[in-house]
C-alpha cells in the first residue's frame, strides 16, 4: 500500500465493539488493511443461527459489491483458522451504506452539515442520547447542534468521541439528495452492498432472507458457514 493507504487504514476507531466482536475485529482488521480497505463495525448476533456481520469502507467511504466479495475470500480462511466464534454461523460483509455508523474522527468532519443519533456510555449533563447536526471536531470531541426536546439548553455541544457508544447518521432529505447528486457526478456517497462468497460448507441455519435496511436496489447476499 502506498503512504496515503498506509494513513487511511492506520487512523484508529474510537467507538468500537466489546466481547466476541471485538475478537473477531482484532483478526480481521489487520487482513482488512493489507487489501486497502478498514474495518468500520462488527456485529454479531443471533439471527438466522448466528450472523457476522463485518462492515468495511475503501478511502471514499464506499464498498461496492465486488470489494465484499474480494474481502470475503480474503477474510474466510483466516476466520476459519482463528475459529473465533463457536459452531455454525453466517458471514456478511457489507459497506457501511447511506445512514452509516461513525466511529472515527474523521467521519465527524466528513459528514458535518447532516443529522446524526450519538448515544453516550457516559452521561452529559444526565443524558446519553443525542441528535442534532454535526458540525465536525474540536479536539478529542464531536461537536453537534443539538435539537433534542430534552436539551437542557440550545446550542451546540461538545461530546468526547471516545465515550460513545454509538454514533450514526440519520437518514433524512438531505442526506439522500445528497447521495443522489454524488451519484449524478460518478461519485458513491455509501451505497449498502453486500457479498455472498459460497464456500460449500453446510448450515446450521435456513438461509437467511433480504435484510430490510438494504438500500434499495441493493443486493444482499450471505456467506453462509459452518465453524468447525
Amino acid at each position: 500500500m502506498d503512504q496515503g493507504l498506509n494513513t487511511f487504514a492506520d487512523e484508529p476507531r474510537l467507538i468500537s465493539e466489546p466481547g466476541r466482536p471485538a475478537r473477531v475485529a482484532a483478526i480481521v482488521e489487520p487482513v482488512l488493511a493489507e487489501l486497502g480497505y478498514r474495518l468500520v463495525r462488527v456485529r454479531v448476533s443471533g439471527s438466522a443461527g448466528c450472523t457476522v456481520q463485518i462492515m468495511a469502507e475503501r478511502p471514499d467511504g464506499t464498498m461496492a459489491i465486488e470489494d465484499c466479495e474480494l474481502a470475503s475470500r480474503a477474510l474466510s480462511p483466516v476466520l476459519d483458522a482463528a475459529d473465533p466464534i463457536e459452531g455454525a454461523y453466517r458471514l456478511e460483509i457489507s459497506s457501511p451504506g447511506i445512514d452509516r455508523p461513525l466511529v472515527r474522527r474523521s467521519d465527524f468532519d466528513r459528514y458535518a452539515g447532516h443529522v446524526a443519533k450519538i448515544e453516550m456510555l457516559v452521561p452529559i449533563d444526565g443524558r446519553r442520547r443525542f441528535r442534532g447536526q454535526l458540525i465536525g471536531t474540536d479536539g478529542e470531541c464531536a461537536r453537534i447542534r443539538d435539537d433534542e426536546p430534552a436539551a437542557t439548553r440550545q446550542g451546540d455541544v461538545l461530546l468526547p468521541i471516545a465515550d460513545m457508544s454509538e454514533a450514526r447518521l440519520v437518514l433524512t432529505d438531505a442526506l439522500i439528495s445528497e447521495s443522489l447528486r454524488r451519484s449524478k457526478h460518478g461519485e458513491k456517497f455509501g451505497e449498502r452492498d453486500h457479498a455472498r462468497e459460497d464456500n460449500g460448507r453446510e448450515p446450521r441455519s435456513e438461509p437467511h432472507q433480504p435484510q430490510l435496511d438494504a438500500a434499495p436496489g441493493q443486493d444482499w447476499r450471505a456467506d453462509e458457514r459452518k465453524g468447525d
